[in-house]
């Protein structure tokens, strides 16, 4: 029991203890800004947020919050408002960047799966693509084609084929990249992102695919990520549970 001297002097120390899901958020958004900021090969991080002074590529942020307590003012500071295209990645949807001239671009939700979660989407058919990692320049190179649609851009460089990163790329009979996925390592956690198949490939198999690759590359990690809409329902099915929102907002000058 406190003693009468110590609750009269306010020497009670106080403690914070973040919940399970905080600390999942936490480890989701530092995982999503270690992955932007290998991708863009630019900015640093500070005790708020990952960001970068000049400009990032096509569809990835400037800034990435990683904390709750970030500052507008300071984040929008520290980049590059002129130029078309800046994003935020506000993580825990606590900002409001409309002052500084931004426009929410979409809302999404945080998921998480834990390591040794069982696939609870139905098996509609045996799974019909051969799933392996990407080791190679040339691979990845086709591997960001069958991701964009058309051809590869350079995006995903080759820097990006070190331990801590997995792509991976779902075959088909003829050898074709039907299906694919990208993935980081950081702490106990695995974020996945750009799922995508190609077309007449059901997405399911996406993600069976995908999932267990990476339980065979890291397992017993947990996986997080974020999705919203379709994508969403389609990773609960897969055994992920939303988190908290999230939102990326585009400077609209």
């Amino acid at each position: 029991m406190t003693s009468p001297q110590a609750r009269a002097y306010g020497t009670i120390p106080c403690v914070i203890i973040a919940s399970p899901t905080e600390e999942l958020l936490l480890s989701a958004a530092r995982n999503n800004a270690e992955w932007c900021a290998a991708v863009c090969r630019t900015g640093g991080f500070g005790p708020h947020a990952w960001s970068s002074a000049h400009r990032t590529p096509p569809l990835y942020p400037d800034a990435v919050t990683l904390t709750r307590d970030a500052s507008a003012a300071a984040l929008v500071a520290g980049i590059d408002t002129g130029s078309p295209g800046c994003s935020v990645k506000d993580s825990f949807a606590a900002l409001d960047l409309a002052p500084a001239g931004f426009e929410v671009l979409f809302e999404a939700h945080w998921i998480h799966r834990p390591a040794g979660a069982a696939q609870t989407a139905p098996a509609a058919r045996p799974a019909a693509l051969r799933w392996a990692r990407v080791t190679a320049a040339g691979e990845l190179a086709a591997w960001e084609a069958a991701w964009d649609g058309e051809e590869s851009t350079g995006l995903f460089h080759p820097g990006l084929l070190g331990e801590d990163f997995a792509f991976l790329a779902g075959h088909d009979a003829a050898g074709r990249i039907a299906a694919g996925a990208a993935a980081n390592r950081t702490g106990r956690v695995v974020g996945i992102s750009n799922v995508f198949t190609a077309a007449g490939t059901p997405a399911d198999e996406a993600w069976t695919g995908a999932l267990a690759a990476l339980s065979g590359i890291w397992p017993g990690l947990d996986v997080v990520g974020y999705e919203s809409g379709d994508d969403l329902d389609t990773a609960v099915h897969h055994g992920f549970t939303p988190l908290g929102p999230l939102r990326v907002w585009l400077h609209s000058a």
